[in-house]
């Protein structure tokens, strides 16, 4: 088995140089810190940082984990659209390269912010950070996936009832205890599904500590991590990307414990509005808000069950995995908590 933790290059070597422009010279891979899912490597030629190389991680995967192929196209797809991506140059699906498939991107070199608070910052410019991620969200849910070739990316409609039936079917598979909040939100979100059929390129994954802004303004040069993009509804995205605001710092990088007006960050209120006026949204029904966000906490708790299962199991990304089991049951707990709310005053 390949070590997460080092990359062979013996063999890459020679590929990148028949399949990469700009790849002749020495090769030397160093892991990115941090991420749990797909190990990424910066990859520099003759000690110049170049490319950057995205791999599945080894052992027994979920059929629909782990997709790096889906990356490959969904960057490459997007690569001249208004979304800056990282630039996708080449896919792999010869697993004795490096032990499983992976994809090449050029590596975009700039800022990458891990705390959603942005303690480097100053207040003004933390506003423009923030504004920046809701411009390129809307700019995202505005793209017409038939356009840029992603009209089969995922299925058309129904997009609630669909990823909650596989992300049951996930946590299923990776459950290594009972969590009652789970439990209830298996039963409360088919019952209380809003029906909303809006079908746009989701990233599935939209925060911060994804995104690579440029050197010395507040401009997203690339969208990183799309492993869980497909064709869905807009408001599962905005969720997945508000959920920051609904959890504390400790743990988690949040933001719900923060003063947001000293910080200089947008309110949730603020935010969602901003995002509605961009993205021709308008204002967001509160119901199927609450919706989105309990389901996008359901999803993330699915999510760190599965990392923490690859842990137990011994092939995660990551050693921090271990710590993933137990704020699977408290982010579940947020989740059923927000689907008992009958309204919320923050919208």
């Amino acid at each position: 088995m390949t070590d997460i933790r080092t990359l062979d290059t013996s063999r890459l070597g020679p590929w990148l140089r028949a399949h990469v422009p700009g790849a002749d010279g020495e090769i030397s891979a160093e892991k990115f810190a941090g991420g749990q899912s797909n190990p990424t490597y910066l990859l520099s030629v003759d000690g110049e940082p170049r490319f950057v190389l995205r791999r599945k991680p080894d052992g027994v995967l979920l059929p629909s984990a782990h997709a790096i192929e889906r990356e490959y196209r969904v960057t490459d797809a997007l690569k001249d659209s208004a979304v800056p991506v990282a630039r996708p140059l080449a896919l792999c699906e010869d697993a004795s390269v490096v032990g499983t498939p992976f994809f090449i991107m050029a590596y975009a070199q700039g800022r990458n912010f891990w705390d959603a608070r942005l303690p480097e910052l100053s207040a003004p410019d933390r506003a423009a950070i923030y504004d920046e991620m809701n411009r390129v969200l809307a700019a995202l849910h505005a793209i017409d996936p038939a356009q840029v070739g992603l009209s089969d990316y995922g299925k058309p409609g129904n997009y609630f009832a669909r990823q909650v039936a596989r992300w049951t079917k996930q946590y299923r598979a990776t459950q290594t205890q009972r969590l009652d909040a789970m439990e209830q939100l298996i039963d409360w979100l088919p019952a209380n599904d809003p029906g909303l059929e809006a079908s746009r390129i989701v990233h599935g994954d939209y925060r911060n500590d994804n995104m690579i802004f440029a050197p010395a303004e507040p401009r997203i040069i690339a969208v990183l991590d799309w492993e869980l993009s497909t064709l869905g509804h807009p408001l599962a995205d905005l969720a997945q990307h508000l959920m920051a605001w609904r959890v504390p710092r400790e743990g988690y990088r949040g933001l719900s414990d923060a003063d947001l007006p000293t910080l200089g960050i947008p309110s949730e209120a603020e935010y969602l509005r901003r995002y509605g006026e961009r993205s021709g949204a308008g204002e967001i029904d509160p119901a199927h808000w609450r919706y989105a966000l309990a389901f996008a906490m359901f999803r993330n708790a699915g999510i760190r069950q599965g990392v923490y299962r690859r842990a137990v199991e011994g092939n995660a990304s990551s050693e921090a995995a271990a710590i993933h089991g137990a704020r699977a049951g408290e982010i579940a707990g947020l989740a059923w908590r927000i689907a008992c709310e009958q309204d919320d005053a923050r919208l």
